[in-house]
């Protein structure tokens, strides 16, 4: 049958594909026990027709053989430490403790290139450059550089992939990564590792073991290939916003570098140095056209934003950069193209002075286009952003500096500070009275460990009663007889932990003593039934957020206290 299609030159393509496929795996450079694995499916695919159903499904797997980078790796430059030193400072404001580590990190590849460094995991907030710092680890290593999310993976066949008797399978996210970059020494980022969940279908942080362990991954097994990869010369950079859910054995093997939320001094530097910038490129505008003064910056930082990154203020000088653009484009008229400069000198200019604006003039050579001839035209005086600016672009104040003071002017309502995986956050805590049988009712969404808690401050409070000179003139004790209602605002939120112990009890002290909470105040902290406060987490980033507040104070009381 092959000797009659060839007379009548029926498979002349099919058969030229196929030598330029097995060429293209000739020169692939895959090891010897494999390179002998693709000449058997080779030469099943010879035996095939094009029309028989495993035809395709096979051609598939072999062109991913061949385009397997096997041993093809991008050369390392020498590596220069204070010109990585030099483009980390330039591509991340702050962050000292982080970079300090990177360059170590680098220090050790440049004195032991082959060595078996740790994973890198950066933990921190949303927008604080986690991705960045990896993408400048692979431009100091000379490496290329590729992203893997892994946010909502719940299949093991992402990492491991699908096993080819299933229709449509297809390699693991990691196998064709490596694919697609086409070396087999790329920087690879594991993008929100924390995210990865567990079904019927089996669990991606389970197969990610073998990929970041450095005795396993130089014969990791995809299921799609069917035979061993190495997968030892990947640098693996992995980034989380929390640390809880990733699982201990995947936490073990990768080195945490927590990175904290900026201050609101950085954030106003990253704006000026970076951001503005960026901005103003992305949407077509220089500081000809648009400027947007520090004291402004200042504003949207304490009126727009309540972030630990920078992706909020960025989202928010965009809008601005936006309006601006309106503003441009509707002074530059369309005009016909001419070669005449003195017929297209005139009406422009008198469109400009139209509109109030000075414009400058400059000699246009005969036959330029109509972008050309309006960037000859600079308006001299640019979109200065001020308060009503900021106010008719962004709205109204999202955050309310007399909030706070607002709030707390009523005995039974505390501060506190939580954490979440965006970084710390204030938390009111609100309590009231009633007559009744003593019952404690708690809404806002809790969960079992903070309704604990509340239990214990409820219960400590009415034990030390007589102490906190919660008694009446007669000596009666103000909480006997009362049902108290806790309530923790902002209802559609989860909330869980311990550390509202403290904020409760002061909730519960100022309730009955009718004394009011300080508006500048604001506390964490554990609290037992014998009065002991005990240490919590996250005290780093509660503190960060002091600073984005209005609340100036804190109070962090040392263990056992």
């Amino acid at each position: 049958m092959r000797a009659i299609k060839e007379e009548l030159g029926d498979n002349d393509d099919d058969e030229d594909d196929v030598t330029a496929l097995e060429r293209k795996m000739e020169s692939a450079g895959m090891p010897p026990d494999i390179w002998k694995h693709a000449q058997r499916e080779l030469r099943r695919l010879k035996k095939m027709q094009p029309q028989q159903p495993g035809y395709s499904s096979s051609r598939v797997y072999l062109e991913l053989l061949a385009d397997l980078p096997w041993q093809k790796a991008s050369e390392e430059l020498e590596l220069d430490l204070r010109a990585a030193r030099d483009r980390l400072d330039s591509d991340h404001y702050g962050l000292v403790k982080v970079k300090q580590r990177i360059i170590e990190y680098l220090a050790v590849r440049k004195l032991k290139p082959e060595a078996r460094g740790p994973v890198l995991c950066f933990v921190g907030p949303p927008g604080v450059g986690k991705t960045s710092l990896a993408s400048s680890i692979a431009a100091a290593l000379g490496r290329k550089f590729i992203r893997i999310s892994l946010g909502g993976v719940k299949d093991e066949a992402d990492i491991r992939g699908h096993r080819r008797t299933y229709i449509g399978s297809m390699p693991g996210r990691l196998i064709d990564g490596l694919k697609r970059v086409a070396i087999c020494n790329p920087v690879m980022l594991l993008d929100e590792i924390d995210k990865t969940g567990s079904d019927v279908r089996g669990d991606p942080a389970s197969a990610l073991l073998e990929v970041l362990d450095p005795e396993q991954n130089k014969t990791f097994n995809d299921h799609y290939l069917n035979v061993p990869f190495d997968l030892s010369k990947v640098v693996f950079v992995a980034t989380a916003n929390r640390v809880q859910p990733i699982p201990p054995a995947l936490l073990d093997r990768m080195e945490v570098i927590e990175l904290p939320g900026y201050t609101p001094e950085e954030k106003l530097r990253i704006a000026m140095r970076h951001l503005i910038p960026r901005v103003l490129d992305q949407h077509g505008l220089n500081a000809e056209y648009l400027q947007i003064p520090e004291a402004m910056v200042k504003l949207v930082i304490q009126r727009y934003t309540r972030e630990a990154g920078v992706r909020n203020l960025e989202r928010n000088l965009a809008s601005l950069a936006r309006a601006a653009a309106v503003r441009v484009a509707e002074q530059e008229h369309s005009l016909p193209l001419t070669k005449d400069v003195h017929h297209i000198g005139s009406p422009l200019l008198e469109s400009r002075l139209a509109d109030g604006g000075e414009v400058e003039m400059e000699v246009i050579p005969m036959g330029v286009s109509n972008h050309e001839i309006s960037s000859a035209f600079r308006v001299t005086s640019p979109f200065v952003v001020d308060e009503a600016t900021l106010e008719k672009v962004l709205g109204p104040p999202r955050y309310d500096d007399k909030e706070t003071a607002e709030r707390v002017s009523t005995p039974g309502v505390s501060v506190g500070l939580v954490w979440t995986a965006f970084g710390g956050e204030v938390q009111f805590v609100e309590a009231t009275a009633m007559v009744g049988k003593g019952d404690l009712h708690l809404t806002g969404q809790l969960g079992d460990v903070i309704k604990e808690s509340a239990q214990i401050a409820l219960t400590w409070v009415r034990s030390r009663a007589a102490e906190l000179k919660l008694t009446s003139t007669e000596g009666m004790n103000l909480l006997e007889g009362r049902d108290v209602h806790i309530h923790f605002p902002a209802g559609a939120v989860p909330k869980d932990g311990p550390s509202a112990g403290v904020t409760l009890v002061t909730s519960l002290v100022s309730l009955f003593s009718q004394r009011k909470v300080r508006a500048d105040t604001a506390m964490t902290g554990e609290m037992t039934l014998r009065g002991l406060v005990l240490p919590v987490g996250g005290i780093k980033d509660k503190v960060f957020w002091l600073l984005i507040d209005t609340v100036s104070r804190e109070l962090s009381f040392q263990k056992g206290t």
